[in-house]
């Protein structure tokens, strides 16, 4: 069987792989003619582990390929994937040119029946849009060749993608007719050797799925923000709710930690889009907006933290953030916290020094100058006066806190992700503060 995947980035890319390693000839289509000779030299253009070695592999036994022009592979292929971005737009909503750029082009081309399966995230009605988009196009053709439209969202980790591709606790298929859904299932039998599950579904219902996982998931990380919040101010600390809480199977303990916001490419998108969907369709969704609203709130705690404990005079003291990305494993910056926490901070006259085990790159890229970069978490803390951590890295966990305090001008730690135990840290000498603690 050969796929074609159009659209490099993540979903596309680590979707892409995968398929090949399980033996599927695989063509990745991007415009960016850069990013495709790129990655035919092994390049890679995101920070996933694992995915560089995988790649390199498969593309030298040729199974992966990577293209600029749909049009010349397109009738090479029995399953094409769009996989391009859907950015929010404006007003919230996802925007779906690319998708429908993809759709023309399919339209355009195709000279034999077809399966368009859509793997971004879109809203409900997307792929009936995808249809008529081919459909017109056949028409200016004169032509009518077969095909059928599909919805197989993905539910990929950012540093877990590899893990989650290959051994997924489910997979979702929207399909319309029995034709798709034997050549879906074709496509992921190897993956189910193991016994993992496709779930089939009407097409509305698979892109709905994906929203709905999403927004169950921001929805646990704003509830634990909210109550933490409400902890500080009557003496309850939230790692001890997290754990009664979490000890009911009907809650689990999965997405229940406190911290300074949720960031990412799906959560922020994916509510702000859902709550369009809704709006559209007249009926709000109150639960997801204050969501929305709670989270964009907690990425200011941290600021607010070193604002009241030092009074509201920032202008000139150095401050040191461990932590870039959104989450560890992934140099995604994508609505990170540490971008509002960094612009308040120099919009306050302060120093700010950062430091990343591997977004300092992307940090470059979307700041500049504006901080300074260190080479390490102890070069960063040099003559500081407060450092404030914003993603849990691995590497944080168990630092050399004697150093850290010699090279600190003042030890004050302001721990945005619960890393450290307060006793612990009184003990050594710093001035502790976390979240909902």
């Amino acid at each position: 069987m050969k796929i074609a995947i159009v659209g490099t980035g993540y979903v596309g890319l680590v979707t892409g792989t995968c398929f090949a390693e399980m033996g599927t000839e695989v063509y990745c289509v991007d415009i960016d003619h850069k990013k495709i000779n790129n990655l035919k030299k092994g390049i890679i253009p995101i920070f996933e582990p694992g995915l560089e070695e995988m790649v390199v592999r498969n593309f030298g036994v040729g199974r992966l390929h990577f293209e600029t022009d749909l049009k010349a592979i397109l009738n090479k292929v029995d399953i094409v994937f769009s996989a391009v971005g859907t950015p929010s737009d404006e007003d919230g909503s996802a925007d779906l040119k690319y998708v429908l750029d993809v759709a023309r082009t399919v339209g355009q081309v195709m000279n034999k029946y077809l399966l368009v399966v859509t793997k971004s995230t879109v809203p409900v009605g997307t792929a009936q849009l995808v249809k008529q988009a081919i459909l017109d196009e056949q028409a200016k053709r004169g032509v009518s060749i077969d095909f059928d439209i599909a919805s197989n969202p993905e539910f990929l980790k950012e540093g877990a993608a590899i893990k989650d591709c290959m051994l997924p606790d489910r997979i979702v298929v929207g399909v319309e007719t029995e034709r798709a859904k034997k050549l879906m299932e074709k496509l992921y039998h190897p993956f189910m050797l193991n016994n993992f599950r496709i779930i089939y579904m009407d097409v509305s219902s698979a892109e709905m799925t994906k929203y709905a996982a999403n927004a169950m998931l921001a929805t646990r990380i704003s509830f634990m923000n909210d109550m933490a919040n409400l902890c500080e101010i009557v003496g309850a600390d939230i790692n001890m709710i997290r754990k009664g809480i979490g000890a009911d199977p009907r809650i689990g303990q999965s997405f229940l930690y406190a911290g300074c916001g949720y960031g990412g490419s799906c959560f922020p998108k994916d509510v702000k889009a859902l709550i369009k969907t809704a709006e559209i369709n007249h009926h709000p969704m109150r639960i997801l907006q204050a969501v929305e609203d709670v989270n964009e709130d907690q990425k200011l705690i941290l600021y607010q933290k070193l604002q009241k404990y030092y009074t509201n005079d920032l202008a000139g003291k150095k401050v040191a953030i461990w932590g870039l990305a959104f989450k560890p494993e992934t140099d995604d910056m994508r609505e990170a916290p540490s971008l509002v926490l960094i612009d308040l901070l120099l919009k306050a006259g302060c120093s700010v020094t950062v430091y990343d085990p591997v977004a300092i790159p992307e940090a470059k890229r979307r700041i500049g100058d504006r901080v300074q970069y260190a080479r390490n978490i102890y070069d960063a803390v040099d003559d500081a006066e407060a450092l404030l951590i914003v993603t849990e890295w691995k590497e944080f966990r168990l630092p050399a806190w004697s150093v850290i305090k010699e090279r600190m001008k003042f030890p004050m730690i302001i721990d945005g992700r619960n890393i450290y135990n307060p006793a612990e840290m009184q003990e050594s000498g710093f001035i502790y503060f976390g979240i909902g603690r």
